[in-house]
């Protein structure tokens, strides 16, 4: 991510639209049917990738959770943060789903109406290292002298992979070769065609290499990173302030995405999301919701913690990313996770 990506944008202050609805008619109907009935309001999500790694979010979608808090929701992929930042930051979204480090370098950047955080969907790095041969007693140490297809120098993944390599004692620049020049979306194409001793992959690119004896997954960098806040839900901090009850439905429907994942089998979540990933399998979108779900992907709430922002910045400091902390109290608000906790 360059931070100088964020400094010409201008922020607008146009609150979303609000679409008037029916009033029930009698209080015997059910809680679904008086929902759809209510007055509803347009949302416009721009989330940064299309993912099952988002897969509480897809499974609100699915089972009609947004509707029933009166939400016409309208998805969009913006294929990247510093998309999905500009969309939120110049009113072409009302929401932003992307890495909280977007939010930081624009808060940074002096935006007066910075983007808040407000509900925290992942708790670990969602990629995988796969080798060429499996490795049962791996340890991050065998990288040494070896080349491995990495991310985008600044991006979140890139910089995850190094934060672990120098809590391991690894140098990235000496110890190993890292390419970080193929495309996001590429690296598992690239290593099944030969290049690199190993790859850092997002979900399908691990499975489908496993599925095709292309590779072996031998460590999560979820695991070995510990809990980053590797995505959130954002608005800027104008559309917060003038639309708490929408903010708040929005975070009760992924409240209840959350606990549906929490709550079911991976064969379970797999067949309620299938729709959102029509290209995979089911058998191949089950592996990947179980490998998520062992790892402790999902929280149990969505309330973004103090620890988990500071080790962020930890995180984007090592990486030479980040010259000045910004303020947990400015950037995050917990307020509305807390009461969908409750409902």
């Amino acid at each position: 991510m360059k931070k100088k990506v964020f400094s010409a944008l201008t922020a607008a202050l146009l609150s979303v639209s609000i679409l008037a609805g029916c009033s029930p008619d009698t209080k015997e109907t059910s809680k679904k049917t008086d929902d759809k009935k209510k007055e509803t309001v347009a949302v416009t999500l721009n989330e940064v990738a299309h993912s099952i790694f988002y897969a509480p979010m897809y499974v609100a979608i699915e089972e009609g959770y947004f509707e029933e808090e009166g939400i016409d929701l309208k998805l969009v992929t913006g294929f990247g943060a510093d998309k999905t930042m500009t969309a939120v930051l110049s009113n072409q979204a009302d929401i932003g789903f992307m890495g909280s480090e977007s939010s930081i370098y624009t808060y940074n950047e002096g935006a007066k109406d910075y983007v808040v955080n407000f509900a925290q969907l992942t708790q670990r790095a969602g990629n995988f290292l796969v080798s060429r041969e499996p490795m049962e007693d791996f340890q991050w140490t065998d990288l040494k002298g070896k080349t491995v297809l990495g991310g985008r120098k600044g991006g979140m993944p890139e910089m995850v992979f190094e934060y672990i390599l120098k809590q391991n004692g690894i140098d990235p620049e000496k110890d190993l070769t890292i390419n970080r020049n193929i495309d996001f979306g590429s690296t598992a194409a690239a290593f099944s065609g030969g290049q690199g001793d190993f790859t850092v992959e997002f979900e399908p690119g691990a499975t489908t290499l496993e599925a095709s004896d292309k590779g072996y997954v031998v460590a999560s960098l979820g695991k070995d990173s510990g809990y980053v806040p590797y995505t959130a839900f954002s608005a800027r901090k104008s559309y917060i302030e003038e639309n708490p009850d929408v903010i708040q439905g929005f975070t009760d429907a992924l409240q209840k995405g959350m606990d549906y994942v929490n709550s079911h089998t991976s064969e379970e979540i797999a067949k309620i999301i299938q729709p959102q990933f029509k290209e995979n399998d089911l058998e191949t979108i089950t592996t990947i919701v179980s490998r998520y779900h062992e790892q402790e992907t999902w929280k149990e709430d969505l309330i973004f913690n103090e620890e988990s922002f500071e080790l962020l910045q930890d995180i984007l400091e090592d990486a030479g990313e980040l010259e000045t902390r910004a303020p947990y109290d400015d950037l995050v608000t917990t307020e509305f996770a807390k009461k969908a906790v409750k409902n």
